[in-house]
């Protein structure tokens, strides 16, 4: 028994040792994976408090926000640490130190090494520059980039696009230029993409239809043209569209009416013809549609009106709609915007109010001005806030309701100044074979029309009497020409033979010594100059201009420039030095930079201008379209605005900044490339 007693004990006694020894190997793996796991963490802590160190200093970030001798993770402002390591940077908003913003850059190398980071927020902080390729190729996590109002130049890196994991991305207020990168659509989680009011160019990438998680998209305010691309049909998820302020042409996109969550759709501002599509009736959650200022002709189909239960504002003005306002408008519930004006619509005012019901409409506000309806005004009218129906031919009395409160100028109206005379209205409604209330008077009163024979016949009379006295001043000022010729050659002849006295010979002072060169550009050499244009070969030659030629020229470094030749032995030798003398004078963003010139050969002067790869204005404006050309295609009048715009500014900048203000003959020397 007792040797049964003390195998137990012995077999008990090993089994605890066993279990011992288990639970020591246990306990040193556990000390030692946690060591590691600590070790891994503090490793990765120092490594991305190094990285915001680097970014720290390479933005100019002041330590007020991020001081340099505490905790990133709980002391700095705008980083949000998870485990540990760094998920979020927002420095939105912050100001650089003196000598950050002395020479601010667009400098985030750094975040390459924040493996963990899913958001970055820089917006409305300055970051001159392009998009470094850094983000798009070694910080491929992030869910979120922010770079609104950074003043970022340049176009969107092709890179973008593999930041795969991206869901908003936010790139407005900026000056990015160029077209947009097709690779943006591999970017498949997307669901906000905001490219509103930058430079870009060119065509909206067919890709985006892949974009399928697309909740809201805008790229307003672009130089973008084209039109909508098919594939739009499929961003099913889409609510939020905007468009507008950009070259976009063809007809209105009826694939958007396969959009059915769309709740705004802003298409306005751009060169859009057509009609209304009636597949727009299918977008049932739309509550704001806006089409203005395009160049929208036809009537509006009741169809597409019957089913927009939620639609709330509804734009149409500055287009060519014509016809009356279908009646399925009074059936939209929610509508308390309506805009139509400037059109070319007529008929008698519709009833807006669905069923009776105000409710929606006391706060709202319903403009019509610059149509052509008529009739009577109606009671329905009271239930709107703002009401504009200036510029049309209704007729009666204002109602009380209506007094100092609604707009109706130039109308038809009774006992109410500035509205149309009698004449106009009669004609109109005459037109439309109505009855015109004659403002309240008796018919009998009613002046008769006009004789259109008589009319024609008094603008023949003054054509006659305009054109012989036209005829008269031509005659006289072609005889005083001819005496003064008579007279300048008589004198030269008397002074040819002798006669008379010769006058003094005063040599003037040159015009070259009174400029200084020194901030003109650099000097180049005629052998530069000759190189540069392959001794001015005609495949260079840009165009002949009035005082020179114009070649393009590739200097030494590859840099292309445009060289204008003043030939000094036309009528016009002293050319070069006013336009020398002028940029002496001038600096201004709008006008084409002077890089130098060559003065050194006597039978010509060069001035050597910076390239515009676009080519003058001149061709720009006139250009024709061609079908079978895939070059430049002619401007569209929003790109002909910014064109005039910009040009305003240099004539402006010429005429009432300078000192003395300088004659816009200039403009001509200017805005040649």
């Amino acid at each position: 028994m007792r040797n049964y007693n003390n195998n137990n004990n012995k077999n008990n006694n090993n089994n605890n040792n066993n279990n011992n020894n288990i639970v020591a190997l246990l306990l040193l793996l556990f000390f030692n994976s946690t060591i590691e796991q600590q070790q891994e963490v503090l490793s990765r802590f120092r490594a991305e408090r190094a990285a915001l160190l680097q970014l720290r200093s390479s933005l100019g970030l002041r330590s007020k926000e991020w001081p340099i001798k505490s905790n990133h993770c709980v002391n700095w402002v705008g980083i949000i640490c998870q485990n540990g390591t760094v998920v979020n940077i927002n420095i939105s908003g912050f100001k650089r130190t003196r000598i950050g913003s002395e020479n601010p850059r667009f400098s985030v190398d750094s975040l390459a090494n924040l493996t963990n980071l899913v958001s970055f927020n820089a917006s409305r902080f300055t970051l001159p520059g392009s998009i470094p390729d850094v983000l798009g190729f070694q910080v491929q996590k992030l869910q979120v980039l922010d770079l609104r109002f950074c003043q970022i130049t340049g176009a969107i890196p092709f890179s973008v696009g593999n930041l795969t994991d991206l869901v908003e991305l936010y790139l407005s207020d900026n000056a990015l230029t160029g077209t947009v990168p097709d690779s943006l659509g591999r970017l498949s989680r997307l669901s906000v993409l905001d490219l509103s009011r930058n430079t870009l160019t060119g065509f909206i990438p067919s890709s985006f239809g892949s974009l399928v998680n697309l909740s809201s998209l805008d790229m307003s305010l672009n130089y973008l043209s084209g039109d909508v691309p098919e594939s739009f049909r499929r961003l099913l998820n889409l609510r939020f569209l905007n468009l507008s302020g950009n070259s976009l042409s063809s007809s209105l996109p009826a694939q958007l009416g396969n959009i059915s969550n769309l709740i705004v759709l802003d298409l306005g501002y751009n060169s859009f013809t057509g009609t209304l599509p009636v597949e727009f009736g299918n977008l049932t959650s739309l509550q704001t549609l806006v089409v203005k200022n395009n160049m929208l002709t036809g009537n509006l189909s009741g169809d597409m009106f019957s089913s927009l239960n939620k639609l709330e504002t509804l734009v149409l003005n500055h287009n060519n709609f014509t016809g009356n306002l279908p009646d399925e408008l009074r059936s939209l519930p929610a509508l308390s915007f309506f805009d139509a004006s400037n059109n070319n619509f007529t008929g008698l005012l519709p009833n807006l109010v669905p069923n009776g019901n105000f409710t929606n409409f006391t706060s709202g506000a319903l403009n019509l001005s610059h149509n052509m309806f008529y009739g009577n005004l109606t009671p329905v009218l009271r239930r709107f806030r703002s009401v504009d129906l200036s510029y049309n031919y209704l007729q009666g009395k204002e109602p009380d309701y209506a007094r100092g409160v609604f707009s109706l100028n130039r109308n038809c109206l009774r006992n109410m100044t500035t509205q149309r005379n009698v004449q106009e209205c009669a004609t109109f409604y005459a037109s439309k074979g109505l009855t015109f209330d004659n403002f309240g008077v008796p018919e009998d009163t009613l002046p008769p029309p006009r004789d259109s024979h008589n009319r024609n016949k008094k603008w023949i009379i003054l054509a006659a009497v305009i054109g012989g006295v036209g005829l008269f001043v031509l005659i006289a000022v072609i005889a005083i020409l001819v005496i003064v010729c008579c007279r300048k050659s008589r004198t030269s002849s008397q002074r040819g033979n002798g006669v008379g006295p010769a006058p003094a010979v005063i040599v003037p002072p040159s015009p070259m010594a009174a400029l200084d060169l020194s901030n003109l550009g650099d000097s180049f050499t005629y052998q530069q100059i000759l190189a540069a244009t392959g001794d001015f070969t005609d495949v260079n030659l840009v165009k002949h201009g009035h005082s020179g030629d114009i070649f393009r020229g590739v200097l030494e470094g590859g840099v292309t420039v445009i060289i204008k030749r003043c030939d000094v032995g036309s009528g016009a030798k002293d050319v070069h030095v006013a336009e020398l003398d002028l940029f002496r004078k001038v600096s201004h963003p709008r006008l084409v930079p002077l890089l130098g010139h060559c003065l050194e050969n006597e039978n010509g002067k060069f001035l050597v201008y910076k390239y515009m790869p676009n080519g003058d204005l001149s061709s720009s404006l006139y250009r024709k379209n061609d079908l079978d050309d895939d070059g430049l295609q002619s401007l569209d009048w929003i790109t002909r605005l910014k064109i005039a715009l910009g040009a305003a500014e240099a004539l402006s900048y010429l005429h009432h900044e300078c000192t003395p203000p300088l004659v816009h003959r200039y403009v001509k020397y200017i805005f040649l490339f």
